[in-house]
């Protein structure tokens, strides 16, 4: 095995730079109660939490957009917030971000997603979720087209980022990826459950081992498993290449013509999975637009997602550190 040749990675890397990514999925906002226990309330056997501070950040699709930043791209994000003091947050930080807020849109029937999460001595206590998972009606859905129509000529990729919280109907979908195809765009999927088997005649197909295994009934443990079942995917969405993410055993990428490649973990620790998936599906994209092949891709992500899940929180990976990375790991590619 041999790593990148110090030109093409810089090569590539320095193409991130000025790449349009259309992130569409559910935006959530990821608050935090940081703190610590030295005791168990008396009122009941659970601890105590003395509280040090609080944060909020980007989540889920926002959590995306939020790398390919960090990545030097231009994230365009498109979601549905509600009328409330956390949609207000996800737009301020957008805001902050220079980033542009003009495919957020305020759905008046339902609450921002929130998910707060408790954390003391750097470990999660808690989580609890706010949210309302119904689907997008149809207005939405046609000004999302409506918007993403405008602007189809002056964007690189669509990333489809999903968690089932309403914002990608089955019909949506289809509306998206049929415009995309037909710009012959860039499209990434980050799935989950629900619409599983909607992400048809896509780029580059991500899910993890755990969601493979619940589509199709099949086992993805072992390489030769997950070989069977990124092959299986393949055929069924055909789609061009399916990453399947699994975990301590790395990832497995399988192209097209069915040739597998297995990408063991970078994680030198593991202190938080939160939003490695975001990571990974974020520097697949943008590697991707950048002139990537796709196997090049997948390494930049494993590298990418081995690095925020040292991490505490969700937190974008952090493009120098991923270049020193990858320049530095002879095993980086095949």
């Amino acid at each position: 095995m041999s790593g990148f040749k110090p030109e093409r990675l810089k090569s590539l890397f320095d193409n991130f730079s000025g790449k349009r990514v259309v992130v569409l999925g559910d935006l959530m906002l990821d608050k935090y109660v940081w703190g610590s226990v030295s005791r168990i309330s008396p009122e009941a056997p659970v601890p105590v939490l003395q509280v040090d501070s609080e944060s909020a950040r980007l989540g889920g699709a926002a959590n995306v957009a939020n790398n390919i930043k960090s990545l030097g791209a231009e994230p365009v994000l498109f979601g549905i917030v509600g009328q409330d003091e956390a949609g207000e947050k996800i737009r301020h930080i957008l805001d902050e971000m220079g980033l542009s807020k003009e495919g957020i849109i305020t759905d008046q029937d339902r609450p921002t997603t929130v998910k707060t999460r408790v954390i003391a001595h750097s470990q999660h206590v808690v989580r609890m979720d706010y949210e309302v998972s119904r689907g997008i009606d149809g207005k939405i859905r046609r000004r999302v087209m409506e918007i993403l129509n405008s602007m189809s000529g002056e964007i690189d990729a669509v990333l489809l980022e999903d968690y089932n919280k309403g914002m990608l109907t089955k019909d949506l979908l289809s509306d998206v990826i049929g415009m995309a195809r037909s710009k012959d765009k860039v499209i990434s999927v980050d799935p989950k459950q629900a619409n599983f088997f909607e992400y048809k005649q896509v780029t580059l197909f991500k899910p993890n081992r755990k969601e493979a295994e619940g589509a199709l009934g099949l086992p993805a443990g072992s390489d030769e498993d997950a070989v069977k079942a990124a092959r299986e995917l393949l055929n069924r969405l055909q789609c061009e290449n399916v990453l399947l993410t699994r975990g301590e055993k790395g990832m497995t990428l399988v192209e097209g013509d069915g040739s597998p490649t297995h990408f063991p973990t970078k994680a030198r620790k593991v202190a938080d999975v939160s939003g490695a998936g975001d990571t990974v599906i974020s520097a697949l994209t943008v590697a991707l637009v950048s002139g990537a092949s796709v196997k090049e891709a997948a390494a930049i992500a494993n590298h990418a997602g081995g690095i925020v899940c040292g991490e505490v929180g969700i937190a974008p990976v952090d493009k120098d550190r991923l270049f020193t990375e990858v320049l530095n790991d002879s095993k980086s590619l095949l």
